[in-house]
């Protein structure tokens, strides 16, 4: 298979996500939820798992893969919230990472320092989206573990926006120091 049709199916296994946050929405019945949230999960892994076995990272699939990540994510715990099965303050504590490190993005593009900077997932955010995942779960299955998945998802967002924002800093292009000129004898 081309490189090229295989970026494509690749992103489109990432926009598949996307619908399936549609159904979500439509439907109440907790297993199929979790079901849902089960092939969103698998998705996220397998496209993944076969960009980096397969060589196939692109930059359209590097900015695909964590919008439709985030738009699942936002959309299911937006649901909660308009159902009563979440607070407000919850989903805020869920999507803070979300938000900053998208703000964070946006304005590291209009820096030039910062421009050349390769934006790349780390692994404590890979562990945020993992426990906001449990908490998705944990909404349809087991509500008593929401408080406390809650909890560590805040304390995670906080180390992964920490993390990722050393991280970006210490890339950034850093204007070039001119040598200090001796002066000439004359």
């Amino acid at each position: 298979m081309h490189r090229r049709t295989s970026l494509v199916l690749l992103n489109g296994l990432s926009l598949s996500r996307l619908p399936l946050a549609g159904v979500f929405v439509s439907t109440e019945d907790p297993l199929a939820r979790a079901g849902l949230v089960v092939g969103a999960a698998l998705t996220d892994f397998l496209d993944g798992w076969i960009a980096r076995h397969r060589h196939l990272e692109s930059y359209w699939g590097a900015l695909i893969d964590p919008l439709a990540d985030r738009g699942f994510v936002m959309v299911a715990l937006a649901a909660f919230v308009a159902e009563g099965k979440l607070t407000p303050l919850e989903f805020g504590t869920l999507v803070v990472r979300d938000v900053t490190t998208g703000v964070g993005f946006v304005v590291a593009r209009f820096l030039p320092s910062f421009r050349p900077v390769k934006f790349q997932a780390r692994m404590l955010g890979k562990v945020v989206t993992t426990l906001q995942l449990g908490a998705l779960m944990s909404v349809l299955v087991a509500p008593r573990l929401v408080k406390p998945l809650v909890a560590a998802v805040g304390v995670t967002s906080l180390a992964a926006v920490v993390d990722y924002t050393l991280t970006v800093w210490r890339k950034r292009a850093r204007p070039v120091q001119a040598s200090p000129l001796k002066r000439a004898t004359v």
